[in-house]
């Protein structure tokens, strides 16, 4: 699955602590956030993942997260 969400992760603190957890948690081979773009977009590369069980992740990380349209 690749994967792309909208978010709302905003510091470099953030997302280097989702990254590294969703990379932990699920061994994506592909893991970034844009925070420059306005939607936060977050890009997940994992074979083995749904897209809901990533969203579920990141919700329970305390952010938001949607796929992207």
């Amino acid at each position: 699955m690749i994967g792309i969400f909208k978010t709302n992760i905003n510091t470099q603190k953030e997302k280097n602590r989702v990254i590294r957890a969703l990379s932990g948690e699920f061994s994506a081979t592909m893991c970034t956030l844009d925070l420059e773009d306005c939607d936060k977009v977050l890009r997940v590369d994992c074979p083995q993942m749904q897209e809901h069980q990533v969203i579920s992740f990141v919700r329970d990380l305390g952010y938001q997260c949607a796929v992207l349209e």
